[in-house]
């Protein structure tokens, strides 16, 4: 997974579809390196993820909660319309900030 760093502010970017399987894990992982490395505020960009299921959905919500939990942020942003639906059909976008561009995300902290 690709990702960058501006100033305090990971930004990680997930590719193709976090699903069972497949690419949850993958966030999951990225997250808890950027925790054990003192990183405390992130960015998940979508721009590149066609795809999310409810176990990615899980794993995303399991993100939230490591980052939370050490007193840390985490921002989701370019979602695309099927993603986007999906997390507010689940009310998430109540749980987390959902921003539409990259800038929005990193302005926020």
């Amino acid at each position: 997974m690709l990702n960058r760093t501006q100033k305090d502010i990971v930004i990680l970017y997930p590719e193709g579809k976090i699903v069972l399987g497949d690419g949850d894990q993958e966030l999951g992982e990225a997250v808890r390196h950027c925790l054990e490395q003192g990183i405390r505020k992130m960015v998940i960009n979508f721009s590149k993820v066609s795809y999310l299921d409810s176990s990615g959905v899980g794993e995303l919500v399991g993100c939230y909660t490591s980052i939370k939990n050490q007193g840390g942020d985490l921002r989701i942003c370019n979602l695309n319309a099927r993603i986007s639906s999906l997390i507010r059909m689940t009310s998430l976008h109540t749980v987390f900030p959902v921003m539409d561009t990259e800038d929005d995300a990193l302005t926020g902290f």
